[in-house]
């Protein structure tokens, strides 16, 4: 096994026809007046790939590093389920302009349609501009056949469940949920490793080579879920110095954590591989078994391999926040006992 130490990546940004102008400042880079709209912090996805920025595999893709040792980087139990694959995509993504509406098909659709992971995800608001709203489900149950009619005639948006936001604000949005991040929101996005995505409707205006984007309306019907809930917006604790539960859902973990001195974390029992976007302050991370460290910029994400996820945070100025994703397998005895070994092994 070659010597393992936690993953940083050169920039991924994406150019979209709402994209805004803070990405690159908040990644602290030099600023431009190309509207980026996505940062792809940490993919495998083939039409996007990570490349490393940091250490012995300098340069190399990561999905091509992680084929070298998948249950040391994934997790055993991870490397098992997603046949050797990253089964996360994290994203900062700035929206100065509303967002399509859209809706991603389940994994069992995806598959059938396109050969891919299905699409859930999770939204965690950074900063929003005084009144900024965003869509997240149906406000009132509608039929299929009232769906098209109202995505034929524009008024698909009179539907859909309005949320006035803030900094910190969370939503989670399994697949089949209708949604959209309207103008003046940054935020962090935590999915399933997949780029399929049924657009609705996008307020017939041209994309970027001047075209109208396309849409996806009968392929939409069959992903969406018609369902109405009560409150679609995530309730959790925010405590200072500890990590706060955002989700546990069946396709990733996420936690949040705000911390004002060092703070140790242990993730060796959940036999997965971890992902901490700095979303404020920079920190150092430092790996207990190894003494690799590595430097955390604010804007910046790291990927920190199953078999030394045993590590400490220091925040370098008064706090640092950071969201963490991985894939929770701490209650599968197999997974234990694999992760048990090979942090033995890697040491």
């Amino acid at each position: 096994m070659a010597h393992l130490y936690p993953f940083l990546f050169e920039p991924n940004l994406h150019p979209v026809v709402w994209g805004g102008k803070r990405l690159r400042p908040y990644k602290q880079m030099r600023a431009s007046d190309e509207p980026i709209g996505e940062s792809w912090e940490v993919s495998t996805v083939p039409s996007s790939t990570s490349i490393i920025s940091n250490g012995s595999w300098a340069g190399k893709d990561l999905a091509s590093v992680i084929s070298t040792s998948p249950a040391h980087i994934l997790g055993g139990a991870v490397a098992k389920k997603y046949g050797g694959k990253l089964p996360l995509l994290v994203k900062f993504i700035d929206a100065e302009k509303d967002l399509s509406i859209q809706v991603h098909p389940d994994d069992e659709m995806a598959q059938r349609e396109h050969g891919k992971l299905g699409k859930s995800e999770i939204w965690y608001i950074i900063d929003a501009q005084p009144g900024s709203h965003l869509y997240a489900g149906f406000k009132k149950e509608i039929t299929p056949e009232e769906y098209k009619q109202r995505v034929a005639d524009g008024t698909i948006v009179d539907m859909l469940a309005k949320h006035t936001v803030k900094a910190g604000d969370v939503f989670y949005l399994p697949a089949g949920r209708v949604h959209a991040i309207c103008g003046g929101i940054l935020l962090a996005e935590v999915q399933q490793s997949s780029d399929v995505t049924y657009r609705i409707f996008d307020y017939n205006r041209p994309g970027m080579d001047g075209k109208p984007r396309e849409l996806h309306t009968e392929l939409a019907a069959q992903a969406l879920d018609f369902k109405v809930e009560d409150d679609y917006r995530t309730q959790y604790s925010n405590l200072t110095d500890r990590a706060n539960r955002i989700i546990d859902s069946p396709f990733f973990s996420v936690r949040v954590t705000e911390m004002t001195a060092p703070f140790h974390r242990n993730l060796i029992k959940y036999d997965s591989f971890i992902i901490s976007m700095c979303i404020e302050g920079d920190c150092r991370i430092c790996i207990r078994s190894t003494g690799d460290k590595i430097l955390l910029r604010k804007g910046h994400s790291t990927l920190i391999p199953a078999a030394i996820a045993d590590y400490d945070v220091i925040p370098l100025h008064q706090k640092t926040r950071i969201l963490d994703a991985y894939i929770d397998n701490k209650d599968r005895s197999i997974g234990r006992q694999i992760t048990r070994f090979l942090h033995i092994t890697s040491k």
